[in-house]
């Protein structure tokens, strides 16, 4: 047989108060008694009874719930960002309604859509180029607070919450410069990816710094896996023998580039002076990172603080709708191990 369901009136009368008593103990709501808060929740806790919180919020047109979208949640670099941004909505008592777009201006669009029909109280997301001005327009139609996370917003009035890609990737071209290295790639990402872009600005930057060259050829597009990467570094440096060092765009594309390094029948290393040394250096740092041989030097990303203050942030939009627009630019921290 079933276990009967336990409701408000159950509670109510174990606890021996009304029903709009327990309804105020639940809601955080009025001038209750310490000794009468005590009295319901020993009542909730014996009865083992669950709040329906989704009527709950229909009936005070209020919800719990608050979006994050973001471009793959397998990704290590928005995983922590999803961390982040969930322990700053749980310490305020909201829960995280989570989706990912891939690659898909519709795929957002409908993932947005379908948040704003859940009632949702605010909503962070990961602009996209072709899709984020129809969102933030959606968005702002149903008067849904917003902050946009880990890529700079294309819209001034929007708060946003990023990691500072171009300065980090002219730190991480810098040091390998200082390292003594004069022919630098760089591999990973797609052509109509704002990080890369931002990155490979930073790469220029440095480059030109120490008037070195920038070259098309050593600058390879490719997608995010570990074999991809191998695959592309191994032709790389197949065709290039020059090259020296190559910054990883992710972590996935450094982790695969170890392979591809030793399938060109080169190692990895910080010696600059060894013909056969590859350094590598990545952006995103992970903990797989000290699992290869050497460990892989990397960019740290931020991300776990990117997403606690873009969570901190929303949290404030919503409380105060109008509010000068915040843009917060975190920077990265170069962890330098055995590969560069």
């Amino acid at each position: 047989m079933s276990q009967k369901k336990i409701k408000i009136t159950d509670v109510a009368e174990y606890a021996g108060v009304s029903v709009s008593t327990v309804s105020l103990v639940l809601g955080n709501k009025g001038r209750i008694s310490e000794a009468t808060i005590t009295k319901v929740n020993e009542a909730i806790k014996t009865l083992g009874y669950v709040r329906n919180e989704a009527a709950a919020n229909l009936r005070s047109n209020q919800s719990n719930l608050i979006g994050l979208v973001v471009k793959d949640i397998t990704d290590p670099f928005y995983t922590e960002i999803t961390a982040g941004f969930s322990q700053a909505l749980e310490k305020q008592g909201y829960m995280l309604f989570l989706a990912q777009y891939g690659d898909s201006p519709a795929r957002l669009e409908h993932c947005i859509q379908s948040m704003i029909q859940q009632g949702v109280a605010g909503v962070a997301f990961s602009p996209l180029r072709g899709a984020s001005q129809g969102v933030l327009k959606m968005l702002g139609d149903a008067g849904v607070p917003v902050v946009c996370v880990a890529r700079a917003s294309v819209n001034d009035e929007v708060d946003f919450v990023v990691p500072d890609n171009s300065q980090s990737a002219k730190k991480a071209t810098l040091h390998l410069i200082e390292q003594g290295h004069r022919h630098i790639a760089y591999v990973g990402g797609q052509g109509d990816s704002l990080t890369r872009a931002e990155r490979i600005g930073g790469y220029c930057t440095a480059l030109i710094q120490y008037g070195l060259p920038f070259k098309n050829e050593w600058v390879i597009e490719c997608e995010g896996t570990q074999t991809a990467a191998a695959q592309a570094v191994q032709s790389l440096l197949v065709q290039h023998p020059k090259i020296t060092a190559i910054l990883c765009h992710r972590s996935a594309v450094a982790l695969g580039a170890v392979y591809g390094v030793q399938r060109a029948n080169r190692s990895v290393g910080r010696d600059n002076y060894i013909g056969q040394q590859v350094a590598l250096l990545g952006f995103d740092d992970v903990p797989e990172a000290e699992l290869t041989h050497p460990p892989l030097t990397f960019m740290s990303s931020t991300a776990q603080a990117i997403g606690e203050q873009a969570g901190q942030r929303l949290l404030q939009r919503m409380k105060q709708p109008v509010q000068n627009t915040e843009k917060v630019v975190l920077p990265s921290v170069l962890i330098i191990r055995g590969s560069a």
